[in-house]
Order: C-alpha cells, then structure tokens, then sequence
C-alpha cells in the first residue's frame, strides 16, 4: 500500500518562499510544540505565496509566474510538512501523534478552502484563455490544474460551491477520525495455555499474560501465527472474530462518508461517488470497473472451487468428520498443511532462511546492479534523532554521476503499544522537484512494516510471504526515488491510483526467482542460502489456493464499489459485505463481524480498491521482459526505470504500459501466474 499526503488537486506557492531546506531530509520534530510551530510557519508563508501568484498584473501571467507557481508550492509545502504529518502513524509518544493529527484536519480544510479560492482559479483560467504553446510535462500541468479545479467546484454556483466545501470538510474530518479509531483499537484474545497448544514454545513464552491468560494482539504477525499455525479451531475462530469486530465505530462513521461522498458526486454532476473518483483513474468510470470484475470472476471460481475442495478435504480428513464445514478462520491453517502434506514445505521452517537483515542486504544488492543505484547509511541530525531507535535512514545515490537521488526510512517492527500503523506501507514525504537543471529536491520516503522483532536468541526472521511485502513495498519507495519528473505534482507515484500498484506487484517476483533468492536468503543460524530443491518445491506450491486468495481480493473490491455506487440514500455496509461475501466468495457469510470498519483502505482508495488487481494484471504482464532477459539485467532494469519508474505521472498510464510493452497489455501473464492456461480462456 502506498500513502501520500499532498493530494494532487490544486496547492500553489512562489520559489521564493519557504525556509525550509529543500535539499536534505526532512528533520525529525522533537516536541509536539515543535510540531505545531513548523507546521503553522509553512502554512502561512504558502499563504503568502499564494497571495503573490494572485497578485500579478493582468496580461503578465507566464506559465512560470502562474501554473508553475503552483506547483513551486506544492513542492515545498510538501517538502515542508510531510514529515510533520507522518508522525500520527508512526511516533510513540501519544501529544505527538495528536497534534499530527490535528494539524493533518487543518491541513486538510486549508486544503479544501484552496481549492475553492476564486483568485487563484480565475488566474489559472486566464493563463489557460491564452491558448498558450505548452508541451509535455509543462501542457500536461495547465490541463491537471484546470481539471482539478471542475473538481473542486469552481464551475458551480456560490451557494453549490459553499455547500461542497462544507461536505468535503466533513469528509476529511470523518476520514481522520476513522483511520484513528483503527489505530487506537485495543482489540485482544485472552486464551488459555491449553488453547495455545501446538503452538511453538518460544513463541507462548514471548506472549504477555493477564492473570493467567495469554494475550493475543491484533498486530499482523501474531494474527498470521494463529491462523497458518493452531491447530485449535476455537482459538482460531476467536482470533479471526475478534479482528474482524475491531473499530465498531467506524460502521456509523463508514456510512455517513458514503453518504457524504455521494453527495459530493451529485453536486459536482456525477451518477456518484465511484463515477467522480475513477473519472482520473485509467478506468475513467465505475463501469469500465464493472466490467473488469465481470471479465476476472468466472476466471478465478473455476480455480477457486478446487482450492475450496482441496481444504474442505483436508479439513474432513484432519478432524476425522465427513460432514465438517470450512470456514474463513480454517483457509490459512489448511492451506499451510497442504502445502505440508503435498509440497513438503514447512513455512516455518523457510522462515529460518529469511532473516530480515539479509532479505534487506539482498534487496539493496539487486537493486543495485538492475538500476545502477548505491545506499548509504545515514545518521540524523544529533538534535533531531529519529522517532523510534528501530528506524534506519539510507540514502540513494546514482553509482554514475555520483548524484543524490533521494532518502528513506524505514520502520520495520510493531509497536501497538504506541498506535503504529499496524499493516505495511510506503509513505512519500518529499517530492521530487527540479528547481532548475542543477537544483534537484530530491524525494524521501518512509516505508513502514510490522515484521516479527528480533529477540536476544533469533534475528527478526521473515515468512516467504512477509518477504514477498517487504519487496512490494520497497517498490513503492524505488517508484518515488528514481523520478525524473521536473514537476512535483507528476513525481514518483503520481501516477493514476489504479496504476501505483503495478510496479510494487512486479517487485515481489524477485523473491520467487532462483536467479535472485540466493542474494537475500542465509539462514539465520548457519548463513546456508535456500536449497535448490526446497525453492522447486515452493514454485511446485506457489498457485496453491490462488483462486481463493484473488476471489477475496473481488469481495473487497466490489464490497468498496457497492458502497461507493449508491444513489438512493443510505447504505448498509455491514448487510452490503455480508451479501458480496456471499457472492464473491465460497465460504458464508459470519454474522456478528463488520470488516469494513477496520478497512483503512476505505479512506485513501475509496471507490478504487479494484485497482490491486487491475494493477495485478499490469504488473505480471510488466515482469516479463525480466524474465526472458534476467532478473539482474542491467539493460532491462535501466529500461524499466527509464520507461516506467522515471516518468511517474508524466504521460497516462495506458500510453506508458505501451510505450514499455511495445504493444497492448494482456491478461495472459495473470492467468498463467495463477495457475491456469490462457489458451483455455478463450
């Protein structure tokens, strides 16, 4: 998952402004006081900036002085307060995280009230009215900034435009709060010591107790554990409950967002919410969505009825009972001895070649000889450190020209003590700015993870699957630092939302590549790389229950288009998901569980949830040029930064999934990577 939190509407400023030093990593804020001050000085000399961009004369406007203008802002506004906002999800120090918020509310209804700044917009209009001669990048910010602002209501009536701003203020106010009520869960299991049983010791032995019951957190990896690995169906069925009962008062707060975004579709002239988000998405409207899902679902049930059997069988023959019925909280468990029984793969036991230091050396090592990159440790500032003692700071520099390309952190293990960000994510923090030719802002981004924490006696050691995440989401921060755009508001993954995935998706091939695996496994005890012959056997199992897996991706997709499709009234959420549940998937719907109030991505990708496998296809389809010329190719990897990675949002998606493939894209690669044949498809 990828995060930003400049959004690209429409945010202006002037060169000159901005104290901010633009060429070194954001500094780390110190006091919450700290926080608030920077965030208050930014926002008032982009005020000003503003003010100046209005300010010139009436046949002086330039595409420098005006359109430019405004990206100038973005860029160091960005530069200026990303840092600041981050905090809410990552610092463990509870002031800090609320003042990050709330400058994050305020940050957002300054935003809103931008947008609907007529000065600004009709200085916009009047450059555009002069049919200037603009090209490339520079024709493509005059038609975004003019789009964003149809977008924002500058077409509409005062009294329309008036009641839009108050809806949208509402809609960020509520999305906050909703992403708040996720992280601040305290959702627990207590079990007994004998409902643990058949869990590995050291594992209980690392659980914290409450009078005598051991006590099972929400957090990722303990999730996972439970599921993959006891072999007491209750206690897996409280765990899988329980997550999915976190955050109740996000159903009411879910339902008034749909409602408002609905209204904020019918006052901008959409049918609603899903036609207005996906109008800039490469899908263009909820429709062309509609479609996709009709194509994709008779292609995954047919693969996921044998996946459904092949459980349900295990099931019946691991409790001896010919009548058992599979459940969601039995998928995880069965698959894993499945692949056990038929596969011999112990995933516990490939996690012992995965340590975490070794996968992250690994990943740098190949990302080195495909994109002719070096990563350098870096230290903080000694008055500024970092949020946590975990985090690490690299920076990335171009191993030719010696040059800086950018920066990044990287939070690795939970903290749900502090309210971390629970899942994993990339968050772009600065954007990539040209100044001029030789005045680069470089960007910088976090990428935050929740990865078992190393113990006295074992290193922090990665499932397959956990590495295959930490490879996705670096490929979020590889598509932010090595831009090329001259504008921030086209750099890195500025790309149409229903694309961003792509590249991170193709990354996680290399963790399944027997050319590349010995570069990032050793196991942790004696540095011995993945044999050979245990790596055949996890290709042999890597299609197992893949039908089931992306039928679960359509039912929250389609779960996130039937609530953002309305167009009479009020939605049932939780009666919504329980009947795409139904249709989506082959299980039956649980009653008593509400997903979508601890759904996170139902504030960032509303209405486009669909694009995880939208930018599935692309990106299988994207990963073969690697595989017929190497996975460590120079000349494929500098292709593919030049054509894809470097140009961000500089051209559509479409026009550069061409350019790249040198013809149209194909579902061909998909199909096969879920264990079908394409030509059966036809």
């Amino acid at each position: 998952m990828f995060n930003r939190f400049i959004a690209s509407i429409v945010c202006p400023i002037l060169c000159l402004m901005l104290t901010v030093d633009l060429m070194a990593a954001p500094r780390v804020p110190q006091t919450p006081e700290e926080l608030r001050t920077r965030y208050d000085a930014s926002i008032d000399e982009a005020n000003q900036a503003i003010d100046a961009i209005v300010a010139i004369p009436e046949g002086q406007r330039t595409y420098e002085n005006t359109v430019l203008a405004i990206d100038d802002m973005n860029a160091r506004l960005d530069a200026s307060i990303g840092m600041l906002l981050f905090m809410a999800y990552v610092h463990p120090d509870p002031d800090m995280r609320d003042v990050s918020r709330k400058a994050y509310q305020d940050y957002s209804n300054w935003y809103v009230m931008l947008g609907k700044r007529t000065d600004l917009y009709e200085a916009v209009r009047a450059f555009g009215a002069t049919d200037p001669s603009l090209e490339g990048e520079h024709a493509r910010l005059l038609e975004y900034t003019l789009r964003d602002y149809r977008r924002a209501g500058m077409n509409l009536s005062p009294e329309a435009r008036a009641e839009l701003t108050e809806v949208e203020k509402e809609i960020n106010r509520l999305s906050i709060e909703f992403d708040k009520n996720i992280s601040a869960d305290e959702t627990v299991v207590l079990v007994t010591r004998e409902e643990l049983e058949g869990m590995p010791e050291d594992w209980i032995g690392g659980l914290h107790e409450i009078n005598g019951l051991y006590v099972i957190g929400m957090d990722t990896p303990t999730i996972v554990r439970i599921l993959d690995q006891s072999p007491n169906e209750h206690t897996r069925q409280k765990t899988w409950m329980a997550r999915k009962r976190r955050a109740r008062k996000n159903v009411a707060i879910l339902e008034k967002l749909v409602t408002l975004r609905a209204k904020q579709a019918e006052l901008l002239g959409y049918a609603h919410a899903s036609d207005f988000e996906n109008e800039v998405r490469m899908s263009g409207d909820a429709e062309t969505v509609a479609e996709f899902y009709a194509r994709l679902q008779p292609l995954l049930r047919g693969k996921a009825e044998k996946d459904y059997e092949l459980l349900l069988a295990a099931k019946r023959s691991d409790t001896g009972d010919p009548e058992a019925t599979l459940h969601p909280w039995d998928f995880g468990y069965y698959m894993e001895r499945i692949r056990e029984r038929d596969y011999d793969v112990d995933s516990t036991v490939v996690s012992e070649y995965f340590p975490l230091n070794k996968v992250r050396d690994g990943l740098f090592e190949i990302t080195e000889q495909l994109y002719g990159i070096e990563y350098i440790p870096r230290n903080a500032p000694a008055d500024a450190p970092l949020w946590h003692e975990d985090v690490e700071y690299f920076e990335v520099v171009d191993r030719e020209s010696g040059e800086r390309l950018g920066e990044f952190f990287m939070d690795m293990y939970p903290r749900p003590e502090d309210e971390k960000y629970g899942h994993a994510a990339q968050w772009g923090l600065v954007s990539r700015k040209a100044w001029t030719p030789k005045s680069i802002q470089t960007p910088v981004a976090a990428v935050v993870c929740n990865f078992t924490k190393p113990t006295a006696d074992k290193p922090s050691l990665l499932t397959h699957d956990q590495a295959e995440t930490f490879f996705h989401e670096f490929g979020h921060c590889l598509h932010t630092i090595l831009t090329e755009s001259e504008t921030a508001r086209f750099a890195g993954t500025s790309v149409e939302r229903d694309f961003v995935e792509a590249p991170s998706q193709m990354f996680e091939a290399w963790v399944w590549s027997p050319e590349t695996l010995p570069m990032l496994s050793g196991h942790y005890e004696t540095g011995e790389q993945l044999p050979p012959e245990l790596l055949e056997r996890m290709l042999d199992a890597k299609t197992l229950c893949s039908g089931m897996l992306d039928e679960t991706q359509v039912f929250y997709g389609m779960s996130d288009q039937a609530f953002h499709t309305i167009t009479d009234g009020p939605v049932d959420t939780t009666q919504a998901g329980m009947d795409l549940y139904e249709q989506c998937t082959l299980f039956n719907p649980v009653d008593g569980t509400w997903f979508q109030a601890s759904f996170g991505h139902l504030t960032g990708y509303q209405g486009g949830y669909y694009g995880y496998l939208w930018s599935k296809v692309f990106a299988k389809d994207m990963e073969q040029r690697f595989e017929t010329l190497g996975m460590l190719n120079p000349e494929a990897g500098a292709y593919y930064r030049k054509h894809v990675l470097g140009r961000g949002g500089t051209v559509d998606a479409t026009v550069m999934l061409q350019d790249y493939l040198g013809r149209e894209p194909s579902m061909d690669a998909y199909i096969r990577s879920i264990g079908l044949d394409p030509d059966d498809m036809k």
